[in-house]
């Protein structure tokens, strides 16, 4: 048995005994990644030892959950990270969101009726498909950030894709989730299913020729041999020819797609200031909504019930913004007072300390075009995968990745899975004759909920680097986990261990089998419909405390935090 396949078979007996019993307190003195699977977190491990930077890492972790991961990120999906550099003390934001083909219009998911399909009628097949971002997006780090060669980094994941890994518990019951999409094409079907159309199973070995073939071809040529030539020819192709639903992308949509370097948008909460991923990630804003809100409350020094409460109405008014006003500001004027501090004082007053509100009404922020739009109705399902990572020369990196839902469009390409992430624009792109901020344009990027994050501390030093999976739970998983830290004063592990509770306009979710069930009879008594079941996320965090990383990794994945 080869060394790839030793190390994930001791990783396959970890994670079927469910991991650790207790919370692992991960430290390190130098450098950490916290990553979903430990091969990924692994590889980047290995490019840090190395000398490489948190950019060179991030090449390495992202192409090795290409891997082990499939179901949720990718070469053929998307991506925003921040990057801070020590040495130029600058934050910088990086848009690598799918966009739609250019012949896309407002009416891209309606039939000839004017009819709108259900969400999951339109998932498989290439209609779905956005023009992918992530690889772009980490030859731009790399070439900024990066010190080691672009096709050293590959090396990890060539090994994986050649020698092969062993199925993990999740990946066989992701696999078994989707099977009756994955049979719908032929390349998803012969590489996830056996020869009589059964999921694979945990413990399979699991290699993949054809993406090595492909890695290959990318370290030598960079991203421009993946959005011109063969490979992008393929991804047309199978968009365009897909048995079901076919796209309309072109080769000229790969061959003008830009990564997009953006400001971050950043916030102060109590002595921190928090900074993350602004349009069309919706993520900054609604998290700085909601903890501006918060800011006006005290949480106490532990969780409880009438916090629980706190955080639920001030997300439920902060989703209620996102839903009208939020989306790729290339297209849409965003109000600039979303953040304003005196509109969200004015949004906390909506908030009885003892009483849910019933329905959210969306704010009227200091802009005078806010009333011109209407309201997307959708939905986000949980998917994507989330890694943080710090190195030895004290740069910081947090990236959020995604092919959207799990498996994507369910298409499969040179031994890679295209995305379904044009379902995350409205399909419907008018609401009471107004237009919708999120519906589809050619060229646009979708609305995201994305939220990588770096917490800065009162001198102005990264102190803490977190991000989650989980749809449009992301921002709620992220906002928790920042109130766990900087109010209750928790560790990293203990933090994204914490039971998640999750207000996004409709009923408040509680995390069935943990401690924030206990809360459920006080906040029906406030008023809020309770609806307890499996929350998933996938939060990696890193804490900088006394000089020592402190790493938390989401067990309810398969994440770890490695370093040294």
């Amino acid at each position: 048995m080869n060394a790839t396949a030793r190390a994930a078979g001791g990783l396959l007996l970890l994670l079927a005994a469910g991991g650790c019993s207790t919370p692992p307190q991960n430290g390190a003195q130098q450098f950490m990644v916290a990553a979903a699977h430990p091969l990924a977190a692994q590889a980047g491990v290995d490019i840090l030892r190395s000398g490489g930077t948190a950019a060179d890492a991030a090449v390495a972790v992202q192409l090795a959950l290409n891997l082990v991961e499939p179901q949720s990120s990718g070469i053929g999906g998307g991506a925003f990270a921040l990057y801070w550099g020590r040495d130029s003390a600058a934050l910088q934001s990086y848009d690598g969101r799918e966009t739609a083909p250019a012949a896309a219009t407002e009416n891209y998911f309606l039939d000839a009726a004017g009819q709108a399909p259900a969400w999951r009628q339109a998932v498989p097949g290439g209609l779905s498909v956005g023009v992918p971002g992530t690889l772009q997006l980490l030859e731009a780090m790399h070439r900024e950030h990066g010190v080691l060669p672009w096709g050293d980094l590959f090396a990890p994941a060539l090994r994986i894709a050649r020698d092969g890994f062993h199925v993990s518990p999740r990946l066989a019951q992701s696999i078994a989730g989707a099977v009756d999409n994955l049979a719908l094409f032929a390349r998803a079907r012969e590489f996830f299913l056996d020869a009589d159309g059964a999921p694979l199973a945990a413990g399979h070995l699991l290699r993949n020729p054809r993406f090595a073939e492909t890695l290959e071809t990318i370290a030598a040529g960079g991203s421009a041999a993946f959005y011109h030539g063969a490979i992008a020819r393929n991804i047309v192709n199978t968009v365009n020819g897909a048995p079901l639903n076919p796209g309309v992308m072109r080769a000229s949509d790969l061959a003008q797609y830009r990564v997009r370097k953006r400001p971050a948008v950043c916030f102060p909460y109590r002595a921190h200031k928090i900074c993350s991923m602004g349009p069309p990630s919706s993520g900054a804003l609604t998290i700085g909504q909601i903890l501006g809100m918060l800011g006006h409350f005290d949480l106490g020094r532990k969780p409880t019930a009438r916090a629980v409460h706190l955080f639920a109405e001030a997300a439920r008014l902060a989703y209620a913004d996102r839903a009208l006003y939020m989306a790729d500001s290339d297209f849409v004027d965003l109000p600039g007072g979303l953040l304003d501090p005196a509109y969200l004082e004015r949004r906390a007053r909506l908030i009885h300390p003892r009483q849910a509100m019933k329905k959210a009404p969306a704010g009227r922020p200091p802009w005078t075009s806010a009333a011109r739009y209407g309201k997307h109705r959708g939905v986000e399902l949980p998917g994507t995968s989330h890694f943080s990572i710090v190195d030895a020369r004290g740069n910081v990196l947090s990236m959020t990745t995604t092919i959207e839902s799990g498996f994507g469009s369910h298409l499969m390409v040179d031994g890679f899975l295209l995305n379904n992430e044009l379902t995350d624009f409205s399909f419907a792109p008018r609401d009471d004759g107004r237009p919708v901020a999120n519906r589809v344009e050619g060229g646009k990027r979708p609305r995201s909920s994305m939220s990588p994050a770096i917490v800065f501390d009162a001198a102005g030093a990264p102190l803490i680097v977190l991000g989650s999976m989980g749809g449009s739970h992301i921002i709620n998983h992220v906002a928790k986990t920042l109130i766990a830290m900087l109010d209750w004063n928790m560790n990293p592990q203990d933090a994204v261990d914490l039971g998640h509770f999750v207000s996004a306009g409709g009923a408040l979710k509680l995390e069935a089998g943990t401690a924030s069930v206990d809360f459920a009879p006080a906040l029906q008594r406030a008023g809020h419909e309770i609806e307890i079941r499996k929350l998933r996320s996938g939060l990696h965090v890193i804490k900088r405390i006394h000089g020592k990383l402190i790493g938390g990794a989401d067990r309810r994945l398969e994440g770890v935090a490695l370093g040294g």
